[in-house]
């Protein structure tokens, strides 16, 4: 399978239909990364619930961005988290990629949305209405929590993967193209995880293959 898919039912028995209540936040976290899967989520807060704190995921510390995590979560009248995986991104591109995983949260609410709010300035495929709002992270509290949502939950995949490839400090630069990671890249090769489409693990599989060809030319 290439999603992963978590998500949550407030048990309130207050909840309201109201299409106005009812307005899904959704961004996305780990698109710029050359390793692991694009995540996306999407919230729908409970107006009765406000959570104080929400912002933009990366102008929060890691403390606060793993506490607002887990009251969201508490709080919110539902949620869903969603990623498309490294052979997706590869095989649509990151952009839509994105949009898939985007979508995907979106649809696995158990509460369903009657509209949508998206980081950015493209939205996914829906059958319900959605706006792009460009920094909606920094500007609308749904769209916040479902930055902290997906920023929390990739740095987790990426803690996994340094647990299962200790030689690559995930757990420290997230996969993104660091000097560290390419220098770990060039001591220790390319993950299965590694986005192959991405320009410096392209032109790292690209220098092995010519090395490979070039040692049959006799």
């Amino acid at each position: 399978m290439f999603v992963t898919i978590r998500n949550r039912q407030s048990q309130s028995q207050n909840q309201t239909t109201d299409d106005c209540i009812l307005t899904a936040g959704v961004d996305e976290a780990g698109r710029g990364p050359l390793a692991g899967p694009v995540v996306a989520a999407a919230v729908i807060l409970d107006p009765g619930k406000p959570i104080p704190g929400l912002a933009d995921s990366k102008t929060l510390s890691e403390n606060k961005r793993n506490h607002l995590y887990e009251l969201i979560k508490e709080t919110s009248l539902s949620w869903s988290i969603a990623e498309a995986s490294v052979e997706e991104i590869d095989h649509l591109n990151i952009l839509q990629a994105t949009l898939l995983a985007m979508q995907r949260a979106i649809e696995q609410l158990p509460i369903a949305a009657a509209c949508a709010l998206v980081d950015g300035n493209r939205v996914p495929k829906l059958t319900i209405p959605v706006k792009a709002i460009i920094k909606g992270d920094s500007k609308v509290n749904a769209i916040s929590a479902a930055s902290i949502l997906a920023k929390v939950e990739r740095d987790k995949i990426m803690d996994q993967y340094h647990q299962r490839y200790p030689e690559f400090s995930f757990h420290l630069h997230k996969g993104y193209g660091t000097k560290q990671h390419l220098d770990e890249i060039e001591r220790f090769g390319i993950l299965d995880l590694h986005r192959k489409s991405f320009k410096p693990v392209k032109n790292k599989l690209a220098g092995q293959h010519c090395v490979e060809k070039s040692s049959f030319d006799f």
